[in-house]
């Protein structure tokens, strides 16, 4: 190639005959910022007037193609060009370009291929328009280019859903005109730009082209996100803008551009771009960026759910474990459920049975605690009972090499106390998983007050190994999550106690956006984890100020029902759809009968106000107290580990939306009823006085 020309510190071009050759650098993933939309324009422009090219290819440097937008513009004021008439400068280009796909080509990356004249990817490689899951929509054409090339179902399909398509699917969809072998884009993108002047790959300009109309398609899109997703307006605007690529390309695009602005100017947009930052921002921490100890082998102690789903973890991202368990029986059970989770992992797509094969090979089980003399971190699984955890971890400090890490997979339990019983409290963290351990991504990353700094780094590493999001927590009861569960579980049983019934407080909360109520979370996981936790903590000695909240479900489990696993909780699962268990109603009506309380009415946004306002009072004494380090953290805990609505950011961006002066005073009112459950925090207090938010905090 002659001597190329730069048109900005992103983009350069130059010739190879009579294909010019367009070059986008702008690492790590050639992300669509300023300097790659000037490069670009000025590229397109200089060549066409230089009229020595039949042929524009474009290739991008590096691991991929352009892999969307620059986030570190976002949230800043646009600046031009924008991409989208960047773009219909590339489509008007009088010399036919075409596009070489490699790695990803993600939202406007995959825009940018659609505004050229043909569209070629190297087998192994990925498309997609993502800009859903962000709360918008794609705004730079993909809504209206893709129905013209391929169809508006695949449009549909691919906008609507957000997921990454292999090229070859685009290419029996006609997405993508060309499938290659893997090659050095530069020499890949000549050969096609000889192929375009020669007539063997033919090019076409979407504006020439007429989308067919697929109204059924249409109508069904629209009432399947209704119906699944009807909290996520962008979806349906999604589809509307693809409806409108039937329209002249023009008018289509300014249809696309009005869908991304009412996206734009939504409350779920902010929460889902807080929740995509937030997922980055939380090991974006120094306790996450020191020195780290081996992890090449992997001890996990109990072969139960908790031990078998973190087990399945680890195999699944190519670590060796030592599963450890004291009676046989229950070896083979632990065993079996992994295998199971790996066998699932084949049926859903997600690993070939060759992988399966080699990461059941990894696993090692074992009846002897002495095998883990020579493993890097042992993850301890087993009852939620501290004498239990103290035994095991002075056995381990006995057994384990100098340098293990001996974490507790805890969920409640004061690690420090179990870190005493080892001569090695620098070498003790908390690991809490969440159930099932194999799917849900949250790891609480727990800090004893001895824990090593490279210690509490490989736990983060760790979270990177298994793709977990990695969230760091203080010593506390309950840590981040279950500590302002248990707080805002209360209001909850209060609700039910004063009036509500638990069907109206799981359907509010579910219209709020919660996949499940917490009444129906709770037979989920078992109503006997709670009961244990109010047993424990009745022992430990109660506040005698604080209202007891345990009388319903309590006498629920006495009677032996524990939810999904018995059958039988608040609601009743023996004909498989859950129905409400009419046993529960007497329940209620005998404790408020025991208790003098006349049942009152509660509207479904009483409900939510209140349950929200308890949640947010707990996780500000969280951010207050340090037992999380900013309300980011605390967001992306209930984000991946609770089911909180992505949608809404988390407890503390929601916090946010409805301002510090206004929950102030719901606290206020509230504890007119009960002044010990609603105090205010000062930290609340402080921030309706001075107008600050939780977000000020993040930074």
């Amino acid at each position: 190639m002659a001597e190329a020309n730069s048109t900005s510190d992103a983009v350069s071009y130059g010739y190879e005959g009579e294909v010019a050759l367009i070059c986008i650098d702008n690492p790590p993933v050639n992300a669509t910022g300023i300097a790659v939309r000037e490069g670009l324009v000025a590229a397109v422009k200089a060549i066409n007037e230089e009229a020595k090219a039949k042929a524009i290819a474009i290739y991008c440097a590096g691991r991929t193609f352009i892999a969307g937008a620059d986030i570190r513009e976002f949230g800043k004021p646009p600046k031009m060009p924008s991409l989208t008439e960047v773009l219909n400068d590339l489509e008007a280009s009088a010399i036919p370009t075409v596009s070489i796909i490699h790695g990803t080509a993600l939202g406007g990356g995959y825009e940018t291929a659609l505004a050229t004249h043909a569209r070629v990817g190297m087998k192994g490689a990925k498309f997609g328009l993502p800009e859903v899951l962000l709360g918008i929509i794609p705004g730079a054409g993909g809504t209206q280019r893709l129905p013209r090339v391929s169809s508006v179902g695949f449009a549909l399909d691919i906008a609507v859903s957000g997921r990454h398509a292999p090229v070859e699917e685009g290419f029996e969809k006609g997405a993508i005109d060309r499938i290659v072998e893997p090659g050095d884009p530069r020499e890949i993108a000549i050969a096609m730009g000889q192929e375009v002047i020669a007539g063997t790959l033919p090019t076409r300009r979407t504006d020439q082209i007429e989308a067919k109309a697929d109204p059924e398609a249409i109508s069904n899109t629209l009432a399947m996100v209704q119906k699944k997703n009807p909290h996520l307006i962008n979806l349906a605007e999604c589809v509307k803008a693809i409806e409108a690529a039937t329209l002249p390309l023009a008018e289509g695009l300014a249809k696309e551009r009005e869908h991304f602005m009412t996206c734009m100017n939504s409350p779920q947009r902010s929460g889902l771009i807080h929740a995509f930052f937030g997922e980055r921002a939380v090991s974006n921490i120094p306790e996450a960026k020191g020195d780290t100890r081996p992890l090449d082998k992997i001890g996990v102690i109990g072969g139960g759910t908790m031990g078998s789903g973190i087990t399945t973890s680890c195999l699944l991202a190519g670590i060796p474990v030592r599963l450890i368990e004291v009676q046989q029986e229950g070896l083979d059970r632990g065993v079996a459920t992994i295998t199971k989770n790996l066998d699932g992992a084949v049926s859903r797509g997600k690993m070939s049975q060759d992988k399966r094969d080699a990461a059941l090979a990894m696993l090692e089980p074992s009846l002897a605690m002495e095998d883990l003399a020579d493993v890097d971190l042992v993850i301890e699984a087993v009852f939620e009972k501290m004498e239990i955890k103290k035994d095991i971890f002075g056995k381990l400090d006995t057994i384990c090499k100098p340098g293990a890490i001996l974490a507790s997979n805890t969920s409640y339990l004061d690690v420090n106390q179990i870190a005493e019983m080892t001569n090695r409290p620098q070498d003790v963290l908390g690991l809490h998983f969440f159930s099932p351990a194999h799917v849900m991504r949250l790891l609480e990353i727990v800090q004893g007050a001895k824990t090593a700094p490279d210690a509490l780094a490989t736990g983060f590493a760790l979270a990177k190994k298994l793709k977990k999001v990695g969230v760091l927590a203080q010593v506390c009861d309950g840590f981040i999550g279950n500590r302002i569960l248990g707080h805002y579980g209360k209001t909850n049983a209060y609700l039910v106690l004063d009036g509500a019934s638990p069907q109206q407080v799981d359907t509010a909360l579910e219209a709020f956006g919660f996949a499940m109520g917490p009444n129906k979370v709770g037979d989920l996981a078992g109503l006997d984890i709670g009961y244990m936790t109010r047993q424990r903590k009745k022992e430990e000695g109660m506040d005698p100020n604080e209202r007891y909240a345990g009388d319903v479900a309590d006498k629920i489990c006495e009677n032996g029902w524990y939810g999904r696993k018995t059958g039988k909780g608040y609601y009743m699962y023996e004909t498989g759809a859950p129905v409400p268990n009419p046993e529960v109603e007497k329940i209620i009506d005998d404790v408020r009968a025991e208790k003098g309380i006349t049942p009152k009415d509660f509207s479904d946004q009483d409900i939510v106000d209140r349950y929200m306002t308890a949640m947010i009072a707990e996780a500000t004494r969280v951010v207050e107290d340090g037992t999380a380090k900013r309300p980011v953290d605390v967001d992306m805990v209930f984000l991946f580990g609770y089911g909180f609505p992505r949608f809404r950011g988390g407890p503390l961006h929601y916090a946010d939306t409805i301002g510090a002066k206004e929950l102030v005073a719901r606290m206020e009112e509230y504890a007119k009823e009960d002044p010990h459950y609603w105090q205010v925090p000062e930290l609340l207090r402080k921030m309706a006085a001075d107008g600050t938010t939780f977000a000020d905090m993040n930074s």
